[in-house]
């Protein structure tokens, strides 16, 4: 029995070989739960670029955009295009997984609720706490009003609604789906630092910006992603993202990650050294910021402490 046993043919030697190279591909692709992190995630990105392609020609042809000729009401629409292509992405991925769409980061439950308002007093705690330090150092004016009248409240809205949009994309799009199927793959933390290195890389290309800014974003994005892994959501996120832009760009009319936008509410100066200042960037670059955020960190941890078990699906899939 041993001898025979030994002496396989040479038929039944290429269908172990060729069973062998099956499972290694198998393996490759799949894993007992099913497709793998890593093809998943480029599936959504695949799904995403397709979308927001597609979305962005159709805006194109409504909107007949100029080149460095600020269009509101193209600019907002292709902001809600691109968050409406992340948004489906997921959906599908979603559907492909049979998994709620609620399990990356934005249950229906919590929408503009308690965590949504906490975190947009962040922001503005943030950008006066900021602005306010920079002023006192003599670094920052004012200046006289850029608006009057109906101006005021009319750009006020559009800002506000303008930023509301945004950190729903950045934020879904960041740390939605990607985090959630990444930290499946890698876990939380290494996970959400490659994004945040992906999210400080996107605002390299504004006009102005500088490593200092793009650090400034990768460490608030690091911030973000902790706020998400302490509540299981990111309405929180959402709403601290919102808040501060729009107190950066209007009420206190200075850049934005480099960019300055029209329709602000004053003529507002900066002057003095850039770690002050933040420079060409604006306040997000300064070193204050910084010291901020890193505050906000602790308080964070204060407040919503580790827990053994979350809400959201991300966290599921980490813990």
């Amino acid at each position: 029995m041993e001898e025979q046993s030994s002496n396989e043919s040479p038929e039944g030697q290429r269908k172990t070989a060729t069973g062998g190279a099956g499972d290694r591909l198998e393996n490759l692709f799949s894993k007992q739960q099913g497709l793998r992190a890593g093809w998943r995630l480029l599936i959504y990105v695949v799904i995403f670029l397709a979308l927001w392609v597609s979305f962005s020609y159709v805006l194109v042809q409504i909107f007949h955009p100029q080149r460095d000729i600020f269009s509101p009401g193209f600019q907002l629409a292709a902001e809600s295009a691109s968050f409406a292509a992340a948004l489906v992405a997921a959906w599908v991925m979603a559907i492909i997984e049979e998994r709620s769409l609620e399990w990356f980061g934005l249950p229906a439950r919590g929408a503009f609720g308690k965590l949504f308002w906490q975190g947009g007093l962040f922001g503005l705690a943030e950008i006066v706490a900021l602005v306010g330090t920079i002023a006192a150092f003599r670094g920052y004016s004012f200046g006289g009003l850029a608006l009057h009248g109906a101006g005021i409240l009319r750009w006020a809205l559009f800002w506000g609604g303008f930023f509301l949009v945004v950190g729903f994309f950045e934020e879904f799009f960041f740390r939605g789906y990607t985090l959630y199927t990444l930290a499946e793959g890698v876990g939380f933390w290494p996970a959400a630092v490659v994004l945040s290195v992906c999210f400080g890389a996107v605002h390299w290309r504004n006009v102005g910006e500088n490593w200092t800014g793009v650090a400034g974003v990768v460490l608030v994005g690091l911030f973000w992603s902790f706020t998400l892994k302490r509540t299981g959501s990111l309405w929180f996120a959402v709403g601290m993202h919102a808040a501060f832009d729009f107190g950066e760009t209007f009420l206190f009319s200075v850049p934005d990650s480099g960019m300055v936008f029209p329709g602000h509410l004053s003529n507002a100066t900066l002057q003095g050294p850039s770690w002050l200042t933040g420079g060409l960037p604006g306040p997000e670059a300064s070193l204050i910021d910084f010291a901020i955020l890193l505050l906000f960190f602790a308080l964070f941890h204060r407040w919503y402490p580790a827990r053994e078990t979350a809400a959201a699906g991300v966290l599921r899939s980490v813990a």
